[in-house]
């Protein structure tokens, strides 16, 4: 696609590299950005770069956080004993919606997948075995998106968990197979976490 102006270009080349976003959707974008007032621009240009660089990570479960320890790690109410094993923030997000959850998170950061080469030591599974040998943790919930590669995670930790005293389990099949949890809505989200079973019941079903 030709454009008038150099600086549009690249401006649209940038916006498409966002996901979802195509050509003919970064420029509608572009266009619009040039309709708005600058300081509007330079709002949303200065929002973009304190994200990028002033944002933490959780030390604790890896949630994206303005501390170093979250609000949610750091909430004496929470339930310090259940920790839920989820993808990334967006799944966070989704259950905190749902009002049904009071305990911890742990964030993978992703799904085992060989096929996009990620492996075990690629996500934050080290940092979950840590918490589980300090011994608070009695029960872990594996709430990855029903598919071969959210099977194959939880399967992994399962695995790994032998020989400590934890429990595990997964969030009832409420969740369609092969569903993302961020789309799941909330009163589903809800019922398939209080109406969890235990792991090897799922392997069993399977």
């Amino acid at each position: 696609m030709e454009y008038s102006s150099k600086l549009l270009g690249n401006a649209v080349n940038e916006i498409s590299q966002l996901p979802g976003i195509g050509q003919r959707t970064a420029l509608r974008l572009a266009l619009h950005l040039l309709k708005q007032s600058e300081s509007q621009t330079i709002h949303l240009s200065e929002a973009l770069l304190r994200l990028r660089t002033e944002v933490n990570f959780c030390k604790s479960c890896q949630n994206i956080s303005d501390t170093e320890i979250c609000e949610i790690c750091a909430n004496p109410k929470r339930d310090r004993s259940l920790v839920c094993v989820v993808e990334d923030i967006r799944d966070v997000m989704a259950i905190e919606n749902t009002s049904q959850y009071q305990g911890l998170y742990h964030v993978l950061g992703g799904k085992i997948s060989p096929m996009e080469g990620v492996g075990p030591q690629d996500l934050n599974i080290v940092q979950l075995l840590n918490k589980v040998k300090q011994g608070e943790v009695k029960e872990l919930i594996f709430a990855l998106s029903s598919t071969m590669e959210g099977d194959t995670t939880n399967f992994y930790i399962y695995k790994q968990l032998e020989g400590y005293e934890v429990a595990t389990s997964t969030i009832a099949r409420g969740i369609s197979v092969g569903d993302e949890l961020e789309y799941a809505d909330e009163v589903t989200l809800g019922r398939s976490i209080l109406n969890r079973v235990p792991f090897e019941n799922s392997m069993k079903a399977n």
